[in-house]
């Protein structure tokens, strides 16, 4: 069983393009915090994550970063995509988060099957217009949502269901796309609140219900 027999999204895939993709996309092995690609470097290669994920962020001239989305199991990385179809140069970096198993589909297999094969187009295409609006919620959330409330959602999308998250303020300064004091002040009130307390590295959730109560507030 190729690779492809992993990604549901490809099962309508005709059994030469299916061949294709498994003989000639190359499946690697990638430890967390490893730099995938970065701003300027020119893509070769669509990249599937199998296993783990990525996270997609933008840094600023002054040295600031938003996280863009991250690329989980079953997924591409829209970056990827758009540089492969406009033969353009990243302008974001991609780094892991966990080990992170994938498979390169080099361009000529990606341009091939892009104009021959119903099945790998859907499969591409889709995803992209899913993300598309992903990031046009996460402009909307930055230009227009209280960031008491964004922090809110944030703790409680990292937990996911858990009591704690380790994470430092500057990284969750990165997730939202604001400074680190900001989000020093913020948390600050969240304690006073009895929301959450922290210790270095890590914030506990001491009141998951009152978080979702402010999540929801916007």
């Amino acid at each position: 069983m190729g690779w492809v027999d992993e990604i549901a999204e490809l099962g309508g895939l005709q059994a030469a393009d299916r061949d294709r993709l498994n003989r000639e996309a190359r499946r690697i092995s990638v430890p967390a915090g490893t730099t995938v690609f970065g701003p300027g470097a020119q893509a070769e290669n669509l990249i599937v994550v199998l296993r783990g994920a990525v996270r997609v962020q933008h840094v600023s001239d002054s040295g600031r970063q938003i996280v863009l989305y991250r690329v989980h199991a079953g997924q591409t990385c829209i970056m990827t995509t758009a540089c492969l179809v406009a033969h353009e140069a990243y302008s974001a970096e991609g780094v892991t988060e966990t080990a992170v198993e994938a498979v390169m589909v080099p361009r000529r297999a990606f341009d091939a099957l892009l104009g021959s094969s119903a099945a790998f187009r859907s499969f591409v295409f889709d995803a992209y217009s899913r993300r598309i609006t992903d990031l046009f919620l996460l402009i909307d959330d930055v230009a227009f949502q209280r960031m008491d409330i964004r922090l809110a959602q944030r703790l409680l999308v990292l937990a996911g269901g858990a009591g704690s998250v380790a994470i430092t303020h500057q990284q969750l300064a990165a997730e939202l796309g604001t400074a680190r004091e900001v989000v020093s002040r913020l948390l600050q009130e969240f304690r006073r609140r009895g929301l959450v307390s922290s210790a270095r590295g890590e914030i506990v959730l001491e009141d998951a219900p009152g978080l979702r109560r402010l999540s929801e507030a916007g």
